[in-house]
């Protein structure tokens, strides 16, 4: 394989195995992937941004209980606003944000949580938090939007 050049025989050996160990975890992920059918994630939703508005669920952007202290947040980020601007929920919920944008690319910050959802226009971002400790939380636009973006907010209480 090398012996037109002029490497030293331990050099050559070295770089042998570890070329043929790169050959050999190529063949064997390849061979894992396929058998196993594994794929990179494709589970994307998305809406037409222009009708985001009249197709459900985000035709009725709400809060909404769907068991015990678990709850369903359909969201619209919009210029310069969330619809819904204000939640409520009880200490200790989980709650599922399903948010999306008819306009431009948006995003969703709560401070002090770990939410921080980019909203891409057409894009289904979704994203569960449980809220552990009562208080209100700000809602914040993190993704420059227009000319009102720092007027972009809404509130979530937790009681």
């Amino acid at each position: 394989m090398f012996s037109n050049m002029h490497l030293p025989r331990y050099e050559r050996i070295w770089l042998t195995i570890g070329i043929a160990s790169l050959f050999i975890f190529l063949i064997i992920l390849g061979t894992l992937a396929i058998g196993l059918g594994l794929q990179p994630p494709g589970h994307m939703k998305t809406v037409p941004p222009e009708q985001v508005r009249t197709s459900a669920p985000f035709n009725n952007p709400a809060l909404v209980q769907i068991g015990p202290n678990e709850y369903k947040a359909t969201m619209v980020a919009q210029m310069f606003s969330y619809l819904p601007g204000e939640l409520e929920v009880p200490a200790g919920s989980t709650v599922h944000f399903e948010i999306t944008s008819p306009d431009v690319v948006h995003g969703l910050y709560i401070p002090n949580t770990n939410v921080n959802i980019m909203v891409i226009p057409g894009h289904i971002a979704e994203y569960t938090y449980t809220f552990k400790h009562a208080g209100d939380y700000l809602m914040l636009c993190h993704e420059y939007c227009g000319a009102g973006h720092q007027v972009m907010m809404g509130k979530l209480k937790v009681v």
